[in-house]
């Protein structure tokens, strides 16, 4: 399975690793270097070591480098990676290399796909940078704050002709699937209101002064 098509088949996601079964017990096989995809994170926050720990458990990746302007987040990330990656190679290094700046990491030519786990506000423009540079796409919920950038962000796609998945797992977990189907075959008999609630607005800036 090249690069390519890997990306595209799977969600790169907490829970993505169950497509792929075989995997699992597969950790210990090697791969030809032109089937490594190399992988770096953009944001690495809370969300970004539940991705890590998920694409980890897929064979073929590699994690070359992380981005993030919080040195606390960057280095703690730094060092589960590279157990990741040492358990991978039968006791070999990877290291990851770290940016404070995503375009520094974007400009390196060795990187096949990022993982974008940002605050939110960021999505768009690192998405549209990302595939600008040539890199394939994995970014976290929610893909974008605005209709604008949310088709900046296809649009991108489309130009440089890059692979994009955004992650939204609870359209593929058993209980979500199994209440769309008792609604679709009309077990609950004909809907006539549908309630939704999507939380509070963003804030601009959470953080402590």
């Amino acid at each position: 399975m090249n690069r390519r098509k890997f990306i595209e088949k799977t969600t790169l996601g907490a829970g993505a690793i169950s497509i792929f079964p075989q995997y699992l017990s597969a950790r210990s096989r090697s791969f030809a270097a032109s089937d490594t995809i190399n992988i770096a994170f953009i944001g690495t926050g809370k969300q970004s070591l539940g991705l890590l720990n998920d694409i980890g458990r897929c064979p073929e990746t590699i994690i070359l480098a992380a981005s993030d302007v919080d040195k606390k987040k960057l280095a703690r990330f730094k060092g589960e990676a590279e157990k990741i990656n040492k358990a991978k190679l039968d006791g070999g290094n990877q290291d990851v290399d770290t940016y404070e700046n995503y375009r520094e990491l974007l400009e390196r030519k060795d990187i096949d796909a990022v993982v974008i786990a940002s605050p939110d506000h960021w999505h768009g423009m690192m998405a549209v940078d990302a595939a600008k540079a040539g890199k394939d796409i994995y970014c976290e919920k929610p893909l974008a704050l605005t209709v604008a950038e949310g088709r900046a962000m296809v649009a991108a796609t489309r130009k440089y002709d890059r692979v994009f998945q955004t992650g939204n797992m609870q359209r593929s977990w058993r209980n979500f699937r199994h209440a769309c189907e008792m609604v679709s075959n009309g077990y609950i008999g004909e809907v006539e209101t549908v309630n939704v609630n999507v939380g509070s607005p963003a804030v601009a800036c959470d953080l402590p002064l």
